[in-house]
């Protein structure tokens, strides 16, 4: 795809979102369900994840980790906002990865001291870019990946939240 066809691929939709404000907003959802031992099955739209604990808080590995599962959901949000951009600007990509790290404190989560922080206390994004392009516009590419990534957003900036439960 170059950046002819996929600003016509969304030049309909921003003229919808433009026109009928209400129509971008659109609420994505994700479920899960308890099963055996301390773990969780994940519907990921694609395939069936199973959810456990870390290693740090007593699992054996052999189930994602819902921290881990984060920095993916971090980093394939990233890469394909980085992708969509530097399509949408022109620029060749030889090569990108996209890495992120988190730096979580189990004491929190596991209670063993009531001032850890429970989740992650740092987040750390790094992309390494193979690109003929200036550096100074892979550094606006960088920019608008930052500005225009959801998960990152997200995560710097947090959502509104709130829980509810249901008891039968």
């Amino acid at each position: 795809m170059d950046a002819t066809e996929l600003k016509q691929l969304q030049a309909p939709l921003k003229q919808q979102y433009t026109d009928e404000p209400a129509t971008a907003v659109i609420t994505m959802r994700a479920e899960s369900h308890v099963t055996e031992g301390i773990a969780c099955k994940v519907e990921t739209g694609r395939q069936l994840a199973e959810a456990g604990l870390h290693p740090a808080a007593g699992g054996d590995g052999s189930q994602l980790c819902s921290g881990d599962m984060l920095l993916e959901a971090l980093v394939a949000c990233a890469g394909v906002t980085l992708k969509a951009v530097a399509t949408a600007m022109g620029i060749n990509l030889t090569d990108a990865s996209i890495y992120a790290e988190g730096d979580l404190d189990f004491r929190g989560t596991l209670a063993v001291n009531r001032d850890a922080k429970v989740g992650f206390k740092d987040i750390r994004l790094r992309f390494s870019l193979q690109s003929d392009a200036p550096s100074d516009v892979l550094e606006k590419l960088i920019q608008l990946t930052e500005r225009y990534c959801v998960v990152l957003q997200t995560l710097k900036d947090s959502a509104n939240f709130s829980v509810t439960a249901s008891y039968t």
